[in-house]
């Protein structure tokens, strides 16, 4: 962007994400915005800018690249709109002296439902059924039978914020609970599973709300596919790094799991061309926090951290 007089003495950030206008707008108002998300060459554009910027804004799936910390001698902040860390390296930041902050409990109750629609979707063929109407199938063919959401047993993977709220859901539909995490939930009353494949062997719905991390990286593979087995359902709202994403692609296609119902990718926005012919998967563009009141309290949080950040306060949500 053009500097003008009226951007004198206002601190520089980098946008590497879009976010909502009435969020920009206060960015805008208060900070020279630099738009990452606009530029095609990102060295040149880093090259231009990256002196003089002390924050960045990012998304979860976005973060920063580690490659910029050194085109940005004076970061001090980098703000993420979403709770995810794994795209940002969090050792390199603590090591800078880089704060980081998220918007955690915002975006809870949202991907919770996303979750729970998603158990909906898949099991009852909501989408599947969606696009038989509009084919003008129905009254021409038979369309086939769903499957029985209440009283199905859910095993949840990452006991969080999130992991417990999908619990709570569950219990509207009479669910047994149960959930693999680092170390059991202190007061839980749910039956907790050191092994995730033994959690899987128990589950008629398995859902990854786990966070995305080395020790995560792919844990869901073949061996907990095939015991979560040939009735089973598999719906993740965590990452997509999480999932062996090949495997889980084979396991679809012959029927080795009974299906998915998937609102992140390992790669996104690039999504397996291999599932799309699947009936038997539900395919989200990561859109578990996209409401409008979520995304604008997100928004606000990420203004907040930003505002305690220059004003020399302790930031409000820190991760690092």
């Amino acid at each position: 962007m053009t500097m003008t007089n009226a951007d004198a003495g206002k601190p520089e950030i980098i946008l590497v994400e879009a976010m909502m206008p009435q969020v920009e707008s206060a960015l805008d108002a208060a900070y020279v915005v630099h738009r990452a998300f606009k530029e095609d060459d990102k060295d040149a554009f880093l090259a231009r800018v990256g002196a003089n910027v002390r924050a960045v804004v990012t998304g979860g799936g976005s973060g920063m690249k580690a490659s910029w910390f050194d085109a940005l001698p004076k970061l001090g902040l980098i703000a993420i709109n979403g709770v995810g860390t794994d795209a940002v390296d969090l050792v390199q930041a603590k090591a800078r002296g880089v704060r980081v902050t998220t918007t955690p409990g915002v975006l809870t109750d949202d991907v919770a439902d996303i979750g729970m629609g998603l158990i909906l979707s898949t099991l009852r063929k909501l989408a599947q059924g969606d696009r038989f109407v509009r084919a003008g199938q129905w009254g021409k063919r038979p369309f086939p039978l769903g499957s029985k959401v209440t009283g199905k047993k859910l095993g949840i993977f990452g006991m969080g914020q999130i992991g417990g709220a999908i619990a709570k859901r569950a219990a509207g539909f009479d669910m047994p609970v149960a959930y693999s995490n680092r170390k059991p939930v202190e007061g839980s009353s749910h039956q907790f599973f050191a092994s995730l494949t033994e959690l899987a062997a128990w589950s008629d719905i398995l859902v990854i709300a786990a966070s995305a991390s080395p020790a995560t990286r792919g844990v869901v593979n073949a061996e907990v596919m095939d015991a979560l087995g040939p009735q089973g359902v598999l719906v993740n709202v965590g990452r997509g790094a999480i999932i062996d994403e090949p495997e889980l692609m084979k396991a679809l296609a012959t029927g080795r799991i009974a299906g998915a119902g998937l609102d992140v990718f390992t790669n996104e926005p690039n999504v397996p061309a291999e599932l799309f012919p699947l009936d038997n998967v539900v395919l989200l563009p990561h859109q578990a926090s996209a409401t409008l009141e979520t995304r604008l309290a997100m928004g606000d949080l990420v203004v907040r951290n930003v505002q305690a950040f220059f004003a020399g306060e302790e930031v409000l949500t820190p991760v690092v």
